[in-house]
């Protein structure tokens, strides 16, 4: 039977040393795993093609003169937990410990120890793109990874997990995913006990922390930590609205946000209050909601005493003691803090009323003022005055109300001495000037 001759390696390389694992009763040959010595067997002391009797090779290894036992040395890295059978791979892996500035770009911290990965990564600063896709615009520099990307106009995912209906085009993409099942966070925050998958979270996360925000808006002061996010950013200055919904108008940047609103159709609501029947789409929205039952506020105002339960929050409150609004309206003189009110505002513009009450034919803007018309039909009242047996739908008349016992009357007239509680009580009393 022939066997391939393998040399005996005397010299070993500095920071190297031997190790062996499996010995073949066959031939004496020593492996450093399992699975090579499987493969040893399987290719040395078996037929190839038609697999005959093992009588028949056990006679030839019998009449064939036994060879001198023939060593295969182990070379493992000091450093690191590198093993390799051949030599001329841990020379070239101590390289990476001994001679890592070989090929070095000065502009960034980029080292390689092969020159034509370094001709790779200069492509990243050159902005060289050699490779095209024929179906959209994109471009990139490697062949491999525009293999990649043609499976995304294919849709081919020819890896799958066995567990949920998860498929993807990569096989390190399986790998990545799988750790969400078995729950393993190899990477580690030495500063909070925040745990990731992924190394590039875990270097995405501690960003947090040093408050680099390396990517910045060119049309805003906006600054965020990654790219992916910048990009999200900008489709707000050009309008883009790439997701949008089958049933109603709703349009919107985000996968997830569309996804979410999607719920309000179904009516779906996962997640439930454990005290009370509040129940809500998002696991944010119900822990937001128990600080409520425990009263936990952590963010506070330095200028008065309002407290709350979320930093933004605080930081639209602020905007009434520093009288900012940056957001107004193009057709009206109408200014406000948020975004969200503006385009609650421009409904009246655009008469827009998306939102109508299924008993009678009340319409509104907002899904709040529909949710409070409703009680009007229920009948109920859930807000009551503890002086007196005054009850109300919303929370605003009953502070109206209780100004009447205080004798509170904020609004006043500057021609006479004419004082009320309410704005609009204020605006009918100076049509009587008018």
């Amino acid at each position: 039977m022939k066997q391939k001759s393998v040399n005996i390696l005397t010299k070993k390389p500095s920071g190297a040393s031997t190790k062996y694992i499996f010995e073949c009763y066959g031939c004496s040959k020593k492996f450093s795993t399992k699975d090579i010595l499987a493969k040893h067997i399987s290719y040395s002391h078996k037929t190839q093609k038609n697999q005959k009797n093992t009588t028949a090779v056990r006679t030839q290894v019998e009449q064939t003169p036994v060879p001198q036992p023939q060593v295969t040395e182990i070379f493992n890295c000091d450093i690191c937990e590198f093993k390799t059978s051949q030599k001329r791979c841990i020379l070239a892996h101590l390289k990476a410990h001994v001679a890592e500035q070989v090929y070095c770009y000065n502009d960034c911290d980029y080292k390689s120890i092969k020159k034509d990965r370094l001709q790779r990564h200069m492509k990243i600063h050159t902005g060289e793109k050699l490779f095209s896709c024929n179906i959209c615009g994109y471009k990139c520099i490697d062949k491999s990874n525009l293999r990649y990307h043609m499976k995304i106009h294919t849709g081919e995912k020819p890896f799958s997990c066995h567990i949920c209906k998860y498929k993807c085009i990569q096989k390190s993409s399986l790998q990545t995913h799988m750790k969400i099942h078995t729950g393993d966070k190899p990477f580690s925050c030495h500063i909070c006990k925040y745990k990731y998958i992924q190394k590039s979270s875990l270097q995405t996360h501690m960003k947090i922390h040093t408050g680099e925000k390396p990517f910045s808006c060119n049309i805003c002061e906006y600054k965020c930590i990654r790219k992916d996010v910048l990009q999200t950013h900008m489709k707000i200055h050009t309008g883009e609205k790439p997701f949008s919904c089958h049933i109603c108008k709703y349009q919107c940047i985000h996968k997830s946000s569309l996804q979410r609103h999607m719920k309000i159709h179904t009516g779906e609501k996962p997640f439930s209050c454990n005290m009370c029947e509040y129940k809500c789409i998002e696991k944010s929205n119900l822990q937001r909601h128990m600080k409520i039952h425990t009263g936990e506020k952590p963010f506070s105002c330095n200028i008065c005493e309002y407290k709350c339960i979320e930093k933004c929050d605080l930081q639209r409150h602020l905007k009434i003691h520093t009288g900012e609004k940056p957001f107004s309206c193009n057709i009206c003189e109408y200014k406000c803090i948020e975004k969200s009110s503006l385009q609650t505002h421009m409904k009246i513009h655009t008469g827009e009323k998306p939102f109508s009450c299924n008993i009678c034919e009340y319409k509104c803007i907002e899904k709040s003022s529909l949710q409070t018309h409703m009680k009007i039909h229920t009948g109920e009242k859930p807000f009551s005055c503890h002086i007196c047996k005054y009850k109300c739908i919303t929370k605003s008349n009953l502070q109206r109300h209780m100004k009447i016992h205080t004798g509170e009357k904020p609004f006043s007239c500057h021609i006479c001495k004419y004082k009320c509680i309410r704005k609009d009580m204020l605006q009918t009393h100076m049509n009587i000037h008018s």
